[in-house]
């Protein structure tokens, strides 16, 4: 896809090289986020020109301690030539977390920030407060407590949506990447969301190596779970998260086939069968899944 310059969409007129499409889609219903290492600013413009919805510098996981120094320089560099992103920042325990949010509280182009091993809500809502007023906190949740602490995490003031660290959460507990061993935590996550009202959960990445049949694999588990998002590490896994992650080809048909009997019913006078319990849960479902589709571009004429 052809890349543009587009403007950013907290409205303060920055302008940064971004995938058009990916630059026009809400971060609440964004499905794939790509975590960029930003010691290595020479992969930011080819990740924001990439199929993925959400963009993340990572100054977190992917960045040596002796490196953070540099890795912070080129995110603000570019966050303030620019560029529009999110960024991964270290934990609040970590002696970086302090250095991170001063920084990025002047960054221009920050699109909000994902906290990593989020265990309490009162670390979501102290790294709102020292950033720029109505700056996005995602958790990254990735230890037994953080699970355990999901629903008061997702209830914190500055929360905006749940993200779950499969791998150090298995380092951690010492269970199996098993989908089974997983379900647990995944449905806390899920569940805790709801209750926040929050947008879905954003799941943990493919391998990095993964090629396309299992991309769709994973991500066929993370909606089975009932979260809507994916982090990645490879860019080329991105459009498959995407495809992995949205309505299908059937329930779209299905949808636009329950929308257009609704509307014929309607016009025809004839009203509709509100006596079947089941129509209108079914009717809100067919709408909710036209709506993605609309935003996702899948309407096919």
């Amino acid at each position: 896809m052809t890349s543009h310059r587009q403007p950013r969409d907290r409205g303060d007129g920055a302008e940064g090289i971004r995938n058009e499409r990916a630059a026009k889609l809400p971060a609440n219903l964004s499905r794939s986020w790509l975590l960029v290492n930003a010691s290595k600013p020479e992969l930011f413009e080819d990740a924001l020109r990439s199929e993925a919805d959400s963009v993340i510098f990572d100054l977190e996981a992917a960045v040596a301690d002796d490196l953070k120094e540099d890795a912070r320089y080129n995110v603000m560099r570019a966050l303030s030539s620019g560029m529009s992103a999110w960024v991964r920042i270290n934990a609040m325990t970590s002696p970086h977390w302090k250095d991170d949010v001063s920084a990025l509280v002047t960054a221009a182009g920050l699109r909000g920030v994902m906290l990593a091993e989020t265990e309490k809500p009162d670390q979501v809502t102290l790294t709102a407060m020292q950033l720029r007023a109505g700056t996005p906190v995602i958790a990254l949740v990735e230890s037994a407590l953080g699970i355990e602490n999901a629903t008061a995490i997702a209830s914190a003031p500055g929360t905006f949506r749940l993200a779950f660290g499969v791998n150090d959460f298995r380092k951690d507990t010492g269970v199996t990447e098993d989908p089974m061993a997983l379900a647990y935590a995944r449905g806390k996550l899920v569940v805790a969301s709801r209750v926040g009202k929050l947008p879905g959960p954003i799941d943990g990445p493919p391998g990095p190596t993964d090629e396309w049949e299992d991309v769709l694999e994973a991500c066929e588990i993370t909606q089975r779970m009932g979260m809507t998002g994916k982090l990645c590490l490879n860019p080329d896994q991105a459009d498959d998260i995407n495809k992995g992650l949205s309505p299908s080809v059937e329930e779209l048909g299905w949808a636009r086939e329950m929308i257009e009997r609704h509307a014929h019913s309607l016009s025809s006078k004839k009203g509709v069968n509100i006596a079947d319990g089941s129509y209108l849960p079914r009717l809100a479902r067919a709408q909710k899944i036209a709506n993605l589709a609309e935003t996702y571009g899948l309407w096919r004429n």
